[in-house]
């Protein structure tokens, strides 16, 4: 069996890599340290139906009703009936899931929005992407078969015979590399960076997507971007999450005059889907007079029984830091782009439509979130789907007969007549990108500001600078992302889920299907 290269250090790519390492060689590329990606970052937890059929069937429900009418109904099936097998393996591997009676009961499973009974599993309190990170990674550098690369940027993918065989890379201490093999699976991550408010970590830049779509992969529901609904909003400081599991412990939602308005806009008040919190969230804060930002808070100060620093010990710590203090003060919040739904169209075993290109994870789009993704589904996704992705990796790779190798990067340099542009001029460039999709692509869109950033997308592809760098290399890749959401979210003439077209505030009856976008053109299509 020829070796595989794996793109991404988070949840999907260290699950995939080790069942990968049972019959193969592995090459596994992150760009910043294994342990830095979103997965880090997830706070709230893992939703698992561990309660037996019933749960499992209420779990894919959920999903469904959270997807608002997009779910691929046989993704969903496949990612709650085979997620508590995953879990048993996590535990079986030391992961350390929060328990009742002082760490020593039944596992904790708390509630959170959207779901209708509590199944969220959590580490740490409020470190449950990091815990599941540590334990998957602690088992990866003790497989000999799986070869870890650290901060190293993946550039472009090697084709070779119209098969997926590798991927050309910078390497931050030895320059440029190619790692080539029987094939790649993308676990790279979203690609939250692509807007000026985000909760994901910098190195969340679309690279997989983009890569992806540049040799012919096609991507579906890019207009499908999730709006966190509470991340801190405080001058200056960086959007950092507050989890979903504060409102699952009881947390209300403010407006400037301190009333709950949630209750206005859905009968799950503060537990509603994500994107309904969200705009409700915006909508609130939005003054009578052009340009007037209103605050709205996250509010705790009613909870009693319950101590919110040791439920919540990252967040209060971090809270802390800016002067807030979870039981005692109403925290002020806005909503950030947090989770991409859309992504590399795929089967449901990781397959695109390219040989040799498999993805998984957020970079992927199996139709298992639809239009709106359930809360903390997303870590269960990478781990069910990383592993089916290598599970078709391996039966792919009979057929595949390129020997793995890393050797000096060959290929030419992509880029347009900007190649000598400073760092100065790129990170304005990145900052300016960001506020556009921010102000005419984010929470609320209409044909005006979905035109605009359209041509200025346009103008802005003659200033990339050539991708000889991981700064210039990201730049590239958001600008093709901003693309690809941008013609999805003109090309969607509805109101759905995390898309909401003011000019269109309605269901479009006629656009209940999932986008495709390839080469260019944008059409709709049923998941079978």
């Amino acid at each position: 069996m020829r070796g595989w290269t794996v793109v991404g250090g988070g949840i999907t790519g260290l699950r995939a890599a080790l069942a990968l390492a049972k019959v193969a060689d592995v090459t596994l590329v992150t760009k910043e340290g294994a342990s830095e990606s979103n997965t880090h970052y997830a706070q709230g937890g893992i939703a698992v139906a561990m309660g037996g059929a019933e749960d499992v069937e209420l779990h894919g429900q959920d999903t469904i009703q959270a997807g608002d009418g997009l779910v691929f109904e046989r993704a969903a099936r496949l990612l709650v009936e085979e997620g508590p097998a995953r879990i048993e393996e996590l535990l079986a591997w030391g992961t350390n899931f929060d328990r009742e009676r002082n760490g020593e009961g039944d596992l904790m499973r708390t509630r959170e929005g959207a779901h209708s009974l509590p199944r969220i599993l959590h580490a740490n309190g409020d470190a449950t992407g990091r815990e599941i990170g540590r334990a998957l990674l602690e088992r990866v550098k003790h497989e000999p078969r799986i070869h870890l690369h650290e901060r190293v940027t993946t550039r472009e993918l090697v084709v070779s015979d119209g098969r997926v065989i590798g991927v050309h890379a910078l390497d931050a201490a030895n320059g440029p590399l190619t790692f080539a093999g029987s094939g790649v699976l993308l676990a790279s991550g979203g690609a939250g960076q692509v807007y000026s408010d985000t909760t994901n970590p910098g190195v969340a830049t679309g690279d997989g997507i983009a890569m992806a779509y540049r040799v012919g992969a096609e991507v579906s529901d890019m207009e499908f971007y999730q709006f966190h609904p509470t991340a801190l909003s405080v001058p200056g400081a960086p959007r950092f999450l507050l989890s979903e599991a504060l409102r699952g412990e009881g947390a209300w939602l403010r407006n400037h005059r301190g009333e709950r308005f949630m209750e206005r806009y859905h009968p799950l008040a503060e537990l509603a889907p994500r994107d309904i919190v969200a705009r409700a969230i915006m909508r609130e804060g939005i003054g009578e007079r052009l340009g007037e930002t209103l605050p709205v808070y996250l509010d705790m100060r009613h909870i009693t029984g319950k101590d919110l620093h040791a439920r919540f010990p990252g967040i209060s710590a971090r809270l802390s830091e800016y002067g807030f203090d979870l039981s005692k003060d109403l925290i002020p919040i806005r909503p950030a782009a947090h989770y991409l739904m859309g992504g590399v169209r795929t089967d449901l075993h990781g397959r695109t439509n390219v040989p040799g290109l498999f993805a998984a994870g957020e970079v992927a789009c199996t139709g298992v979130h639809g239009a709106n993704r359930l809360a903390s589904n997303s870590l269960l996704e990478g781990l069910v789907f990383g592993v089916r992705a290598a599970e078709a990796m391996l039966q792919d790779g009979l057929r595949a007969e390129t020997p793995i190798a890393a050797e000096k990067d060959a290929a030419a340099v992509r880029g347009s007549a900007s190649a000598e542009l400073d760092a100065n001029r790129v990170s304005a460039l990145r900052e300016r990108l960001r506020g556009l999709m921010w102000l005419h692509a984010g929470l609320l869109r209409d044909q005006a500001g979905l035109s605009t950033i359209r041509s200025e997308l346009n103008a802005m592809r003659h200033e990339l600078p050539a991708d000889t760098t991981r700064e210039n290399a990201e730049m590239c890749n958001l600008h093709t992302v901003a693309e690809l959401i941008v013609a999805s979210a003109l090309a969607r003439k509805e109101s759905r889920g995390a898309h909401a077209r003011t000019d269109f505030p309605q269901h479009n009856p006629g656009q209940a299907k999932h986008s495709r976008m390839a080469q260019g053109h944008v059409d709709f299509i049923d998941f079978t």
